[in-house]
């Protein structure tokens, strides 16, 4: 089996796989290509996807749907891939930002950032769903003080699980990777 090759939009995202893949899914073969935003991503699918030559490796990519349709962003996506020459990428779409998967959390998070107030973010109707909060940079810095979206990341990543996680674009990126160990 090769490895997973995660095209990323952001940094952030590397951070935080390189601390979950392995506590996720310990021993599955890896490598994370970070980008510098939806434009780099989107520009680097097409020729990243046809020139690879490692035989037997396999394609993610995530982006952050900030606020778009998810659907749509997925087919431009999928068409790239297309256009690519590997129909078997799995896209993944991030509803809205990284940070909802984090919201998604509350206990993840008040281990984190060492706030046991946190934990009652869970409870709030308005976080019962996290995927649909629009910035949710935004609301975790609110809590939190002063917020960095790679510091952030490494913290999250050691303390998230499937399980109490209530985000339903993180079980579906779970699920996704899962299914892709095992074919």
């Amino acid at each position: 089996m090769g490895r997973l090759i995660f095209l990323l939009e952001e940094p952030s995202m590397q951070i935080l796989l390189e601390g979950l893949m392995p506590r996720l899914f310990p021993g599955a073969p890896f490598l994370c290509i970070p980008h510098a935003g939806k434009t780099d991503l989107e520009r680097s699918i097409r020729n990243t996807l046809r020139n690879w030559r490692v035989p037997g490796d396999r394609f993610v990519i995530m982006r952050d749907s900030d606020g778009a349709d998810c659907i749509n962003v997925k087919e431009n996506i999928r068409l790239l891939c297309h256009e690519g020459r590997r129909e078997d990428t799995l896209i993944r779409i991030v509803c809205q930002e990284l940070e909802a998967w984090y919201l998604g959390d509350p206990d993840a998070m008040a281990v984190a950032f060492n706030d046991e107030r946190l934990r009652g973010i869970g409870n709030r109707p308005r976080y019962y769903h996290p995927d649909g909060i629009v910035k949710p940079s935004n609301h975790i810095e609110r809590f939190v003080g002063v917020y960095g979206k790679i510091a952030g990341a490494r913290l999250m990543a050691q303390h998230m699980t499937l399980e109490s996680n209530r985000s339903h674009s993180f079980g579906v990126f779970v699920s996704g990777i899962e299914k892709m160990l095992k074919s």
